[in-house]
């Protein structure tokens, strides 16, 4: 399938990240995702990872914490309380039986989600995060079952690719992809690319423990600053989530490497040897996303508190680099080491935008040494997230005589649909859900919630005093 500038100079695309759902996909999602379809009539459409909840309790007996470990056997706490609480049982079935039912399971939840593409006819591709290999199936099988639906853009890579196509160098892994578009003339000259990057999902090798302490806290003097932390990484491995682990991955090296090799290979087909005009859509954000940010102190309302490497400082927008409309709603969740894809984007040419999601309440655009660094927040309604309104679908619209000076603004549920979503109490939980002190911290930065939660403790203490003083006389 060939994508193409419109005749109007124009091409959009929809991102949609952390759709984050089990075989049954809220309702609320699916009817934002048509919606936005069939009000933008996009050309294509990119998934930014996550789509797969694969922590969900339907996953349970095929569950990983981390690639290579044996499927079911390191069930974090928080899906065995939601199993309790849904019902859910493991099943006594033999482990190829239920890797089976797993994979009947990711199709259904591809369908629900892919359903309002499909039938508008809007081809897609995909990418993936840290948690859609949970479910046991990992990117490249998941990579085949998208390929059983019409419009599906991701490729065959490696082994996996038919012969002719081994080397296809638009390809690197299960991901990690080149989509050419090209001009509106139909001389098949490349006008720009979207690149999918696969930016992997945790630190360290398949198979490991993954109770390590990353390496910010590897000194004894991080010790003795983070002492609870520490003893999180040290004592209680595989149960509660991140803040046991060590830390967030990154795009591997191909396909940094990949980055360069591509643009020069779209330069050739050109035949002026020119890196093209493009974006790259993935779901864990670098560290350089926190350039967007300034630092401020820690009682400034609304201010976040950066995590890991960027623990103990906090921030807000810096407004000098960062597009209005833009949302800060929680730290920057990024790896703890700067693999140096952003310096390999620098360095190939032609990148103009870096979009991720990942983190579920971010959506801000800023402008950084030369290249866009943004965020669409969840399109979903099953995961964390912020309050119904402001989840949404980031649409971009690309200019075919310059790709660069594109428009984004997003799509909100309050925009396209309005009113209550099916589930408001599951929303408020997942928009003020507090896991550590410093999400702790950052609700109390509110000044709505630091108000409410003051009179609340208010009229408790009135209520109490005047029952003790009733007592006394």
């Amino acid at each position: 399938m060939t994508l193409r500038f419109r005749g109007n100079g124009t091409f959009r695309v929809l991102q949609m990240a952390d759709i984050q759902d089990g075989p049954n996909v809220n309702e609320d999602t699916i009817r934002l995702i048509r919606e936005a379809i069939d009000v933008t009539e996009p050309d294509l459409i990119v998934f930014t990872g996550d789509q797969i909840r694969g922590y969900d309790p339907a996953y349970i007996d095929t569950f990983l914490r981390r690639r290579g470990d044996r499927p079911g056997e390191h069930i974090r706490s928080v899906t065995k309380f939601e199993a309790k609480v849904q019902g859910v049982h493991s099943e006594d079935v033999d482990p190829i039986t239920a890797m089976n039912h797993t994979r009947e399971k990711v199709r259904e939840t591809f369908a629900s989600f892919l359903e309002p593409a499909t039938t508008a006819g809007v081809p897609f591709a995909a990418t993936y995060g840290n948690h859609d290999f949970q479910c046991g199936i990992l990117a490249d099988e998941q990579d085949d079952i998208y390929r059983e639906f019409p419009g599906c853009l991701n490729p065959r890579c490696g082994s996996d690719a038919p012969a002719k196509n081994s080397a296809d160098p638009l390809a690197c892994e299960p991901g990690t992809f080149a989509l050419p578009v090209e001009a509106s003339d139909g001389s098949g000259r490349i006008a720009m690319s979207v690149m999918m990057v696969n930016s992997g999902d945790y630190a360290g090798d398949g198979g490991d423990e993954d109770g390590e302490p990353g390496p910010y806290l590897n000194t004894e003097d991080q010790e003795r600053k983070h002492p609870i932390t520490f003893s999180l990484y040290s004592q209680h491995a595989r149960t509660i989530d991140l803040a046991d682990s060590s830390g967030y991955g990154t795009p591997s090296p191909e396909a940094i490497a990949w980055l360069g090799d591509v643009q020069r290979h779209l330069g050739e087909s050109n035949g002026d040897g020119k890196p093209v005009p493009a974006i790259a859509f993935q779901h864990i954000p670098p560290q350089e996303f926190y350039q967007c940010l300034r630092e401020v102190p820690a009682w400034t309302p609304y201010a976040v508190e950066g995590t890991r490497t960027f623990a103990g400082k906090c921030y807000l927008l810096d407004e000098s680099k960062c597009r209005p409309g833009s949302l800060l709603g929680e730290s920057i969740g990024c790896a703890d080491t700067n693999c140096g894809e952003v310096e390999a984007m620098r360095e190939a040419g032609g990148y103009f935008a870096l979009f991720a999601g990942h983190d579920h309440k971010n959506a801000f655009v800023g402008h950084v040494d030369g290249l866009d660094l943004g965020y669409a927040p969840t399109c979903g309604f099953t995961s964390y997230g912020p309050k119904s309104a402001l989840r949404g679908i980031r649409l971009f619209t690309f200019h075919e005589d310059d790709p660069a000076a594109y428009d984004t603004r997003m799509l909100t549920w309050g925009e396209l649909i309005g009113g209550r979503s099916a589930n408001e109490v599951r929303v408020f939980v997942g928009d003020h859900l507090v896991t550590d002190g410093a999400s702790m911290r950052n609700e109390l930065r509110k000044p709505p919630v630091l108000a409410t939660l003051t009179l609340t403790v208010a009229a408790i203490d009135h209520v109490l005093w005047h029952s003790v003083f009733r007592r006394r006389r």
